[in-house]
């Protein structure tokens, strides 16, 4: 099984993955950790980012689907991954179809995380503020200005990818605010109801 969970940054998408992973022998693939492991590796595609990431350039889709195809056909992938930081926008979802289909796979789910975003900025008040008190610092990018500027790439580059898998009758959304196990039991219905 395949399959990608959407949100707004902070919607707790990473937990549900990690949890995912455990439960049900899913891969996380997360691009960013992919694209440093080609990199690492010295693989074909790993050799073409780096030439772009050493540039200050960013990756092109070709790379990085070509990196995702490669990682999706490692053997601990076989019993399906969840795609964590791709596809960002339709150009890169409408390459990963054609990359799925090209190896008889096919995208059986995608999950919307939907969150209330004025309760982000809560979260991220109180996680900078328990953060400081335990340990006397905060982390860089635990701040309003921060949620605010990813909160908007969000909107503008992947929130456009909802209307897309709707169309493809893939797209399921559930209610981000209840607890971690609550969310993690809806994700588990919705996953047993694909199969």
């Amino acid at each position: 099984m395949n399959l990608i969970l959407l949100g707004a940054p902070g919607a707790g998408k990473g937990t549900q993955a990690a949890r995912l992973q455990d439960e049900r022998g899913l891969v996380q693939l997360s691009t960013g950790d992919m694209l440093r492991a080609a990199v690492a590796a010295g693989t074909e595609t790993g050799r073409q980012a780096k030439v772009l990431m050493d540039q200050g350039g960013l990756v092109p889709d070709a790379v990085v689907v070509g990196i995702i195809s490669d990682r999706i056909d490692q053997p601990d992938c076989k019993r399906g991954c969840i795609l964590d930081g791709f596809p960002r926008n339709e150009a890169q979802a409408l390459a990963l179809d054609a990359m799925l289909v090209k190896k008889g796979q096919k995208l059986d789910l995608v999950i919307e995380v939907k969150v209330d975003e004025q309760i982000l900025f809560d979260r991220i008040r109180n996680r900078a503020a328990e953060s400081a008190q335990a340990t006397g610092s905060v982390r860089a990018d635990d701040n309003e200005e921060t949620l605010r500027n990813r909160l908007g790439v969000y909107h503008a580059q992947t929130a456009p990818l909802l209307p897309y898998y709707r169309a493809q009758g893939k797209l399921r959304t559930i209610d981000g605010m209840q607890t971690v196990d609550d969310v993690a039991r809806l994700i588990g219905l919705l996953l047993d109801a694909v199969k």
